[in-house]
């Protein structure tokens, strides 16, 4: 029969059957071609969807009873058949051969139509880099068990049951360590190596010098005089070298040593693993991650990819990439790999929402280069070894750029044109009511959100927790226009130092390593001080809490920012070297502006705050245009700021809090504060809104003391790391300690097993010195603790039994 008469008498049945549907969308696949049918209207109508399984065929015609089995062979048609806006994906574990990417090709163009690949009906889906392993175990030594591996296939991270087992490492994982789950000063000590046959593929891990992030290498091979050679070493863009103590390694077949440790002998093509005792891994599902990435939008400016999105899927499995963490970021400490779970680059309008992407190897997600309007909101981002989200431009659009801190370009060379020059950089993107938790495993120079080479990108309602150094982190101000607002970042800065929950760097053009010459660059020329930040950078409405560091800190010449609205918990807020920055209306709990090597000029403006410490100025030729109008808890902190000629018309008292023991840090209508201009603003809005991202997240611990004058009441006891403390007094406790005077701070008790108690405090202690500073006072104690928290160990000078002890207290 002629194919004509075939498509003749399909219409005619299709007019029959549907002459009253209207608007009816009719597919038909018939002896291996596809038809479209009219509506009785004449327009043509089409399928909307297509429907992939993993029991599914490529060879089915993608309906939801006969789907698809694959995602590529999906996107494949619906780059043909345009009028298809939703891809289904029902439930099952998917293990991709290779990422799906999307081109100009898959595009569509209505931005109120997208192309939506989801679940179907909410089930679950799990989208895997990763590769399940069937294998055949076999005793090798002791509890140690071996398998042949068949196939030439990648073998860097082992999961057994969804659970990620320890590569053979020195020292062992121990959970509870601060650094790298365990760290060791003789990691590559010549007596350490000497034990090792051939560590060729083993890897090393340490803090940066300063503990500014990380290094990672790679052995090469063991010459005959037991030296390692090594290759890496470039993922900090401050090369100062390894720190000397915080280090560990892997890949090391004679550290396999313990329950849960795993190595490949690449040559022998066998895996050895010491499994737990009551593990049958026989039936255990074994996978281990093949691919970089999972999902990849690569369009241009010219031809991007429009209107996509990926939406509630677990995303997991891919491999980690540290050694490819190489690419210098503008002056920061940065270095960086492009690219990520799921990788965007030329794309409009395209976005990843509502999925849980857990356990990748790098980064989560990276908006590389020229991307408008791209979105990542609802996300649940969790044990990623890099970043959680990275908005980074293209360093063709910076002018004038420099690479290394001690990098510059000359005056006289400088290109003085304000702005990029030209369009290869994330704009009007948003990372909008994510989670992010538990990232930077391996990589320690990574952020819950890190910003660089871009504009007007808005980070809203994000929680963020659980991170090594920065939750949210601008690397230089190229181009600002950014919006921080409603966000909660907290337990951050845990296994690095010198750095706030909020981060940023300026060293933009203007800026150069030696201060006179900022100096004299921007008295010639102060256009330039606003020549790469060319919009105001917002920081608003969140709240951040840092115990090791700032809760906000504006590093190296950050300029133009608007600072208000901020509930800071801990570390207080930092502005160092930069200009044109306006901190209003924000609250520092046990806290206080950090001035940090200001210029003369800095047109810095501080009114409207509450603050409950003294100011902490390091190395200032100038107070700013106006430091006024600001409201301190105590007397002695005002006097002193007034004594620096700032804060006249500043009130002190009570600000009478509405309920800071529930985390209400709003002042009744009685309260002072509100006569020097203090606005209350909501303290219920921060980070995530989905209730279901709100019952994951943790919240952050609220301060345990509040600075006010009744501080200095003689009698007031103070809880501070397990110790009950207070101002001593009288010529009892004199006689009691042994004290020549009515000086330091008296131990009343201490807890059992409490921090204090592990470093030797007892009752009936005096302390006389923290971090070298005199403590008269029950708020000096915790004041200077606090503000040396950064530095991982604190020094405390106590009067105990009649002699000055030392004890050093970590930050653990």
């Amino acid at each position: 029969m002629e194919q004509n008469t075939i498509h003749s008498l399909i219409s005619q049945f299709c007019k029959f059957c549907f002459c009253r549907a209207g608007f009816v969308s009719v597919l038909f696949f018939f002896c291996g071609f596809s038809l479209e049918v009219k509506s009785q209207t004449g327009k043509l109508a089409s399928r909307t969807e297509l429907y992939v399984a993993v029991n599914g065929k490529d060879n089915n015609p993608g309906t939801l009873q006969q789907p698809l089995a694959s995602i590529v062979k999906a996107r494949n048609i619906a780059r043909q058949n345009k009028s298809i806006t939703f891809i289904y994906l029902r439930a099952g574990n998917y293990y991709l051969k290779e990422p799906v990417i999307f081109s100009a090709a898959d595009s569509r163009s209505d931005e109120e139509s997208p192309l939506i690949y989801k679940p179907y009906a909410d089930e679950s889906v799990k989208i895997s880099g990763g590769l399940p392993l069937k294998l055949k175990w076999e005793k090798h030594s002791g509890s140690i068990l071996k398998a042949k591996i068949q196939d030439p296939i990648v073998i860097e991270q082992l999961f057994v049951n969804g659970k990620l087992q320890s590569m053979a490492r020195y020292p062992n994982f121990n959970s509870s360590a601060k650094y790298y789950n365990g760290y060791a000063a003789d990691a590559i000590s010549p007596s350490r190596v000497a034990k090792w046959a051939d560590p060729t593929g083993g890897f090393i891990h340490s803090l940066h010098k300063h503990e500014w992030g990380g290094f990672h290498s790679q052995i090469i091979e063991k010459d005959s005089k037991g030296n390692l050679k090594t290759r890496g070493g470039w993922q900090n863009n401050r090369q100062m070298g390894m720190h000397d103590k915080v280090r560990f390694v892997e890949n090391i077949r004679e550290e396999l040593d313990t329950v849960g440790e795993w190595f490949y002998a690449a040559k022998e093509k066998t895996l050895y693993f010491y499994p737990p005792a009551n593990l049958n891994l026989s039936a255990a599902l074994i996978e281990v991650p093949q691919l970089k990435s999972l999902f990849e939008f690569r369009g241009t400016e010219k031809a991007p990819v429009k209107n996509i999105s990926i939406e509630g899927f677990e995303l997991t499995h891919t491999l980690r990439t540290f050694m490819e963490t190489k690419e210098p970021l503008l002056r920061s400490d940065w270095a960086i790999y492009r690219g990520a779970a799921v990788v965007f680059e030329g794309t409009q309008n395209c976005s990843v929402k509502k999925c849980f992407i857990n356990s990748v190897g790098g980064n989560a997600v990276f908006v590389s280069n020229y991307n408008r309007k791209t979105e990542i909101s609802g996300c649940h981002i969790s044990n990623a070894g890099g970043n959680g989200i990275c908005f980074v431009g293209d360093p063709s659009a910076v002018r004038s750029p420099s690479f290394e801190y001690n990098q510059f370009v000359p005056y006289d060379k400088l290109d003085k044109t304000p702005g990029p020059q030209n369009n290869k950089y994330p704009a009007q993107c948003i990372a909008y009511n994510n989670l992010i938790e538990n990232i930077g495993r391996i990589e320690k120079q990574a952020a819950g959100v890190q910003i660089s080479m871009s504009m007007d990108i808005s980070v809203h309602h994000n929680t963020i927790y659980d991170v090594p150094r920065a939750g949210i982190n601008i690397g230089d101000g190229c181009w600002g226009g950014h919006d921080i607002a409603f966000n909660d970042v907290f337990n951050t800065v845990l296994e690095t130092g010198d750095h706030g929950a909020f981060n940023s760097w300026g060293r933009d053009r203007f800026w150069h390593p030696v201060y006179d010459t900022i100096q004299k660059i921007v008295s010639k020329d102060p256009g330039l001080i606003l020549a790469d930040v060319i919009h105001p950078i917002t920081i608003r409405n969140n709240r951040f809490r840092c115990d090791n560091g700032w809760d906000i800190d504006l590093d190296d010449g950050s300029s133009n920012y608007r600072l208000y609205n901020n509930l800071s918990l801990n570390g207080g807020i930092k502005l160092r070297e930069g200009f044109y920055r306006t901190v209003k209306n924000n609250v520092m709990v046990n806290n206080s502006l950090h001035p940090h090597v200001w210029f003369a000029k800095s047109h810095d403006v501080f009114t409207g705050n509450i603050v409950m410490d003294e100011y902490k100025p390091i190395q200032l030729n100038g107070w700013g245009e106006m430091i006024d109008r600001n409201f301190f808890t105590d007397s002695l902190s005002l006097a002193k700021a007034r004594s620096n000629g700032t804060d006249i018309n500043s009130k002190s008292g009570d600000p009478l809090f509405v309920n800071p023991s529930q985390g209400d840090f709003r002042v009744s209508d009685q309260s002072d504060a509100l006569k020097v201009g203090f606005e209350n603003f909501s303290m219920d809005q921060f980070g995530v809104l989905d209730r279901s991202l709100k019952d994951k997240a943790k919240k952050p611990v609220l301060p345990p003391q509040l600075y006010t004058e009744m501080v200095f009441n003689k009698e007031i006891l103070v809880e501070w790391n397990g110790a009950t403390i207070k101002n001593l007094n009288g010529l009892g406790e004199r006689s009691a300690t042994g004290m020549d005077a009515e000086k330091g701070v008296y131990v009343v008790a201490v807890s059992k097993g409490s921090k204090a108690e592990r470093y030797g405090i007892k009752a009936n202690d005096v302390i006389l010195k923290v971090d070298s500073f005199e403590t008269n006072n029950v708020k000096d104690v915790v004041a200077k603790f606090n503000a040396a928290l950064w530095k991982g160990t604190v020094e405390i000078v106590l009067f105990s039994q009649q002699n000055e002890k030392i004890i050093k207290m970590k930050n653990d």
